[in-house]
């Protein structure tokens, strides 16, 4: 073969390759996922990298990620008549390009476990069984498994968390401040003992695939929890821990005894270990941030000396300031992060609405060490901050959910702008 008929086969070869290859756009390499040069616009700590994975989405509450690397979120309001939201990122990048909606119901509550991946609206609880290509069906029904929870338009939400033997626990929250005669009427009693805590003001337990339960087939697992929008089972001591939002306007209803900082800062956003029968005290107890105790609530006789009975309730194991709204918790079992962070627990802080005229505060994300004990095993510490942006009384995004990722990276979601960020480690 001559020396030229050698080189134009060559360059066809060549050419055709080149032609192939600039044709098949699904196949391109990638590096991965890279945090973005500001990490999303967002604060963390030294190591980590945020990347924001996906924009303007809805209003994202609590989110999952599914085995294959699909994010699911739940919307608090339809978009596009649809409540709920799967991400997939088909490019490897690390940003979701691909979104479908499916579901017309609001609500909170998200998770996937065992081949099925369960919704809450703001009454009921739902499930879709995932297909053979691990993913919920175009057009597919889901059951309902729950459903005649109490919605009274406050604190309505219905998160919820799965243990690994077949129950569901479930957040009534009170649709209460302090379940007074009159709600939020300065002056107005307490009553006890409280109606409110027969149907709400706690976590239900169900069974993840018994249809249509309601009140009469759940289990009233712990009570005296106003409001409870973080939950998640720690599989690492098999048991249910909870956030609890705390009560308002003390400064407002008694400023003879707590001062505006003292209102803005109590009472305590609360972390508890709970278990069958636990009650956490709530309208009666509160825990004063201030003094470190928990005492009775004004409206049943306390004064920030008088304890009651509060000493015999069960008692909190991490204590935040006041009205910061913990709205999410993860326990993370992920081997990216630095060993510290192995079953530690993260809680996503949505934000104050109510600390004025102090300045609002929280919108972060924070971090509490847990020991082999499953005891937090030192202080709790801001992980990711910088949400709220330049005002803090006008903050831009709120966190609201997280999710862990199947390499142990850590998704939060915003309901305020429907972003979310991923937050990876570099060793």
């Amino acid at each position: 073969m001559s020396i030229f008929r050698q080189s134009f086969y060559c360059l066809m070869a060549c050419l055709l390759t080149l032609s192939a290859c600039a044709g098949d756009t699904t196949k391109v390499a990638t590096n991965g996922p890279v945090p973005d040069p500001d990490n999303g616009g967002i604060k963390l700590p030294a190591g980590f990298g945020g990347q924001i994975v996906a924009d303007k989405v809805g209003r994202v509450r609590h989110i999952f990620v599914n085995s294959n690397g699909d994010l699911y979120a739940k919307l608090e309001k339809l978009k596009d008549g649809k409540g709920i939201v799967r991400l997939r990122d088909k490019n490897g990048d690390g940003k979701f390009d691909e979104t479908v909606g499916f579901g017309n119901f609001i609500g909170t509550g998200m998770a996937i476990k065992n081949g099925y991946l369960y919704a809450s609206s703001n009454t009921e609880v739902f499930r879709y069984k995932l297909n053979e290509k691990n993913e919920v069906p175009d057009g597919a029904q889901p059951e309902k498994i729950i459903t005649g929870l109490w919605d009274h338009h406050q604190h309505e939400a219905k998160p919820f968390t799965l243990d690994n033997d077949g129950n569901i626990y479930v957040t009534i929250g009170a649709p209460s401040n302090c379940c007074q005669v009159q709600d939020r009427v300065k002056g107005s009693p307490g009553q006890s003992p409280c109606p409110i805590l027969d149907s709400a003001g706690g976590v239900w337990q169900f069974k993840v695939d018994k249809p249509n339960q309601s009140y009469a087939e759940g289990v009233r697992y712990a009570t005296g929890l106003r409001n409870v929008m973080g939950l998640d089972w720690n599989t690492a001591v098999n048991s249910l821990y909870v956030t609890q939002h705390g009560r308002d306007q003390l400064f407002q209803f008694y400023p003879e005894m707590y001062s505006q900082k003292e209102g803005a800062e109590n009472p305590s956003e609360e972390m508890f270990k709970v278990k069958l029968g636990s009650d956490c005290g709530w309208p009666y107890c509160y825990y004063d941030y201030t003094k470190k105790q928990k005492v009775l609530n004004p409206e049943y006789g306390g004064d920030r000396t008088k304890a009651g009975d509060c000493g015999s309730k069960e008692q909190s194991i991490v204590q935040f300031p006041g009205h910061l709204a913990p709205n999410d918790l993860l326990f993370y079992t992920g081997d990216m992060f630095p060993e510290k962070y192995k079953n530690g627990a993260f809680i996503a802080f949505h934000g104050s609405w109510n600390r004025a005229p102090e300045p609002q505060a929280g919108y972060f994300v924070v971090f509490v060490p847990f020991g082999k004990d499953g005891m937090p095993s030192g202080n709790w510490e801001v992980f990711a901050d910088g949400f709220a942006g330049a005002d803090i009384n006008k903050a831009t995004y709120r966190p609201c959910g997280l999710a862990q990722g199947t390499d142990g990276s850590l998704y939060i979601s915003d309901d305020n702008q429907g972003r979310i960020w991923r937050i990876t480690y570099k060793k």
